[in-house]
């Protein structure tokens, strides 16, 4: 019992107890030790990819910032920040995908932060495909420069390859 658990954040721990009634789970499941699991294995996913896509680890993300960057929550959600155009930003959200009270995912061009992202505090969105995320674990930013069409793809990229390993630890904690 608490083998997971024990192993997140006290802060990351809080979230998760915030999220067990909105989570869809078999009966008899312990649902703070499943969503410790899948939180723990989701952050090495999302580690993982920082390091392998030489992405850089920032505690602040500015509305002002050009580059786009990669979130994770507290909830062990993702949010795409795509790189700043005329238009705003691509934004896309990604889901735990084991809760019924957030869509599994959603994205809207032309989204518009209402203010700056700190680890610990929450993205919020003047224009976007969600208004507010749970706080904010981590957030990495793209460290080369490119084309704008090219850091989306690559933004895009990296998130469809997390969220496809996301999806897939949540199959393996439901089958458990």
């Amino acid at each position: 019992m608490d083998e997971y658990f024990s192993e997140v954040s006290e802060e990351v721990q809080n979230h998760l107890k915030q999220l067990v009634g909105s989570v869809n789970l078999p009966s008899g499941a312990d649902a703070l030790e499943v969503l410790a699991k899948a939180w723990l294995e989701k952050e090495k996913v999302f580690m993982s990819q920082i390091r392998e896509r030489n992405l850089e680890e920032a505690d602040e993300f500015s509305v002002e910032e050009p580059r786009g960057a990669l979130l994770m929550t507290y909830s062990g959600s993702l949010l795409t920040l795509g790189p700043i155009s005329e238009d705003g930003r691509k934004v896309e959200y990604a889901s735990v995908g084991l809760r019924s009270d957030v869509p599994d995912s959603a994205e809207k061009d032309g989204s518009v932060l209402s203010s700056d992202v700190s680890v610990g505090g929450s993205a919020e969105f003047l224009l976007g495909p969600i208004k507010k995320s749970s706080p904010v674990y981590k957030i990495a930013v793209v460290r080369e420069e490119m084309p704008l069409e090219e850091e989306e793809e690559f933004l895009s990229e990296v998130t469809q390859i997390m969220a496809d390993d996301f999806v897939e630890i949540n199959k393996t904690l439901i089958i458990e």
